[in-house]
């Protein structure tokens, strides 16, 4: 073969200069398009759905420019990759980022043309004429599958998403309206309290929201986001509330229903019907824990003597007064008796968490919900954790299908990884959130309903209403300033316009080399390095601190010195029921699982890609086999790579609802006894569940059929969950994925250690100047 057959490529390095060249036939003839597609399919840089949707629109317009088939295929493409469009200016200036190509560089025979070659000759304005066709691409309503609209072409479908959920945000955002109008459709006083002064009750709402605030939130010397955070999300049927780990977004939504159930009984009006929801089985599992612990602790008896108060005053007004839009009701039976409000109050929060799939109904082998505009939710208030996995196309579904008087309330971190799917909705939306830009009006509200000060740089005489439904928390609870977890993220999230990317660098390489007590970093001289094994064994406590020994959390408390996956291995084998009956004694198995359970999340390995070997694909049987040459693990080799085996801990990729299993759950594999056969045992599955009276799901490994071995884990995977010991391994080449987002979210999966793997020096570097950029339409700059 000679030189002159193959080419090596590079991403990430500029093309070499060349003399501009004739324009390729794939541009002006639709077969050649077509041929060059199918070579790149086969190359696996476009998806055969790419491919079939240029065939399909020439099939239905046989006059179709070829431009206009390529613009097709690539947007198609961009989809896979996150984006909700194709940007066509993006596009030339940097062609080859349009395509999946291997960033490693490859040596190819006879290789396919590159679109930074394809496109070299094109301009936008010829790109952007051969998107005029009436029956394939249009600027806007209509039915053609394409919509070109400024520089960006769309298929049609998710233009729509992008327009509908603009609309319906847009419409949220707006003021209340009329009285009388809302005295027929909205059931909560939230929507009036303190904006409203003509509202009949308008003096016992200004009285009562900064009470109850009050209540919920005790004084402080400093700003206290997360009682800013309660009263914006008060006072508008759509409210963000963003922060990153340990800022109290858990602790500022319970405090918010609290608060809203307050007003509520308050104006003598039934309790308001919430539902709580999350992208995943275990986001919303998470949730569940967090929130059980935190209503336990809400003041009830406080808040429903203040609503006795008011409810006892507005009786008397009543007697003298009485509105068309104020009706008795059980509340005001109950009013005057503690005994009864104080448990009413409590049992009108929720702790039960669903997810968005089951929250909507999904439709078995189809993208639709029983619910939508036709058959909305049953609810007054919607709250979404971990709103940062939700793409743009559930996000729609969520809002079409929410009555239009009920309020939505999103939490998640804005600078974590976006959704697998398309689109970044909550990094859209809260993309001025570090600023705020509450206008003038708004930081009056505020402080007269919180008694707090928004200080000058937060404010905005051009903010936007969006930016008025939007809080940020910013002061976080779980990482102090002796904490390398939390030092290394905020340097990591530091933006690209707050330094340079050398600034940048150099500070996160300073604090790796600083000595915190919390964190460590390796980097390994090859695949072959034991680094890593010993990492994976015993999480490698000879590279933090006095061994990771006498170390305190925040509150004081001793810290458990790091581990690796030995340790769960080891709490298997020693903790395990002897003499027990798995079928008559139940109990026994359901607390040595649990053991187990929780002593395998005190590690966990995770990295940025699937494929290659520092992807899970190669990393989970290196991992296996290492643990089973140190005699952790006893299942031979063919066992070990595609069969069932005890200590084997699986990851479940799709929602199974009939075993109440979503994606996410982690479960270990256990061997029990066999009660057909004295002295043999069977393997089961253990999950944890949310349920007290049985914290465990024991599920044949036969009935598992969407699950993969989980030593090894992506970043993306990790989302909604947190580890007491991470170690965030990044690949030896550098990866369109490595990126600030990636790296951020990886180490704030730590909750006591973090151990950062370089497999080749510098990666980490490159990796947290890079930001992830994803392409819509959606943004308010645009």
């Amino acid at each position: 073969m000679s030189r002159k057959d193959t080419q090596t490529f590079d991403l990430f390095d500029a093309p070499p200069a060349s003399e501009p060249a004739t324009p390729h036939p794939a541009l002006f003839e639709p077969q050649a398009l077509l041929d060059l597609l199918e070579r790149w399919v086969a190359r696996g840089w476009l998806r055969d759905l790419d491919r079939a949707l240029a065939r399909f629109l020439l099939n239905e317009a046989p006059d179709a420019p070829a431009l206009l088939l390529l613009a097709a295929a690539l947007a198609s493409h961009q989809l896979g990759r996150g984006h909700v469009c194709l940007e066509l200016a993006a596009t030339l200036a940097a062609p080859d980022f349009a395509l999946s190509l291997p960033p490693e560089g490859d040596d190819l025979i006879e290789p396919p043309i590159l679109p930074s070659a394809l496109l070299e000759t094109l301009t936008l304005a010829e790109w952007q004429a051969a998107l005029d066709h009436p029956l394939l691409a249009s600027t806007g309503p209509g039915n053609t599958p394409l919509v070109a609209s400024a520089t960006r072409l769309y298929l049609r479908r998710y233009w729509q998403f992008e327009r509908t959920l603009q609309q319906e945000i847009a419409t949220r955002l707006t003021a209340n309206g009329d009285v009388s109008e809302l005295a027929n459709t909205c059931r909560s006083p939230v929507h009036w309290a303190m904006d409203d002064a003509s509202h009949p009750d308008h003096a016992t709402a200004t009285n009562l929201l900064p009470r109850a605030l009050n209540t919920l939130f005790p004084s402080t010397q400093t700003l206290d986001w997360q009682k800013t955070a309660c009263a914006l999300a008060a006072r508008r049927r759509f409210a963000v509330i963003t922060g990153g780990p340990g800022t109290g977004k858990t602790t500022t939504v319970v405090r918010l229903l609290a608060l809203l159930q307050t007003l509520q009984m308050a104006s003598g009006e039934p309790a308001l019907r919430i539902r709580l929801a999350a992208p995943t089985g275990k986001a919303a599992a998470r949730l569940n824990e967090s929130i059980a612990g935190q209503v336990n602790r809400l003041p009830f008896h406080e808040l429903a003597s203040l609503w006795q108060q008011d409810a006892s005053g507005k009786q008397e007004a009543q007697g003298k007064q009485e509105t068309s839009w104020q009706q008795k009701t059980p509340w005001e039976g109950a009013s005057a008796r503690d005994d009864q409000a104080t448990p009413t109050l409590q049992a009108s929060i929720p702790t039960e968490v669903t997810t968005l799939h089951r929250l909507l109904g999904a439709r078995p082998d189809t993208r639709h919900f029983r619910h939508g505009p036709n058959n909305p939710l049953a609810l007054d208030v919607l709250v979404i954790d971990e709103a940062s996995m939700v793409d743009i196309e559930m996000m729609t579904a969520v809002l079409g299908a929410l009555p239009s008087n009920a309020q939505l309330v999103l939490l998640g971190d804005k600078d974590q990884l976006a959704s697998v799917e398309a689109g970044a909705v909550l990094g859209e939306l809260c993309r001025r959130a570090d600023a705020a830009h509450y206008t003038p009006a708004t930081a009056q509200w505020l402080e007269a309903a919180t008694g707090q000060a928004i200080p000058a740089q937060f404010t905005d005489d051009h903010g936007e209403p969006l930016d008025q439904a939007i809080t940020m928390l910013r002061v976080s609870h779980r990482f102090d300033e002796q904490s390398g977890i939390g030092q290394l993220a905020q340097a990591i999230n530091q933006p690209g316009h707050a330094m340079s990317n050398r600034n940048k660098q150099q500070a996160v390489n300073q604090l790796l080399r600083q000595g915190y007590p919390d964190v460590q970093h390796r980097v390994l001289s090859g695949q072959k390095d034991t680094t890593l094994d010993e990492l994976v064994l015993n999480g490698s406590s000879a590279g933090f601190p006095q061994n990771g020994e006498g170390r305190t959390d925040h509150k004081g408390k001793p810290v458990a010195p790091p581990t690796g996956y030995r340790h769960y291995l080891n709490v298997l084998n020693t903790q395990r029921p002897e003499g027990a009956s798995f079928e008559t004694d139940p109990h026994a198995f359901d607390t040595w699982a649990g053991q187990v359970l929780t002593a395998y999340g005190r590690f966990q390995l995770l990295c940025a890609l699937r494929k290659g070997p520092w992807g899970v694909e190669g990393l989970n049987p290196r991992i296996a086999h290492t643990l089973r040459r140190e005699g952790w693990l006893t299942a031979n080799d063919v066992t070990l790579e595609k069969g069932w085996y005890e200590g084997r801990p699986v990851l479940v990729t799709q929602n199974d609802y009939a075993l109440k299993l979503m994606n996410g759950d982690i479960g270990i594999t256990l061997a029990v006894p066999d009660p057909r056969a004295p002295g043999q045992s069977l393997l089961r599955v253990a999950f944890p569940t949310s349920d007290p009276a049985k914290p465990i799901r024991w599920v044949l490994p036969s009935r598992l059929h969407a699950v993969e071995t989980v030593f090894a884990m992506t970043v993306h995977k990790s989302q909604g969950s947190e580890f007491v010991h991470t170690a965030l391994l990044l690949p030896a080449t550098l990866n369109p994925i490595l990126t600030r987002e990636l790296v951020y979210t990886g180490i704030t999966r730590a909750r006591e250690w973090l151990t950062v793997v370089e497999a080749k020096r510098g990666v980490l570097g490159e990796a947290v100047v890079r930001e992830v950029l994803r392409v819509s339409g959606f943004s308010r700059d645009n």
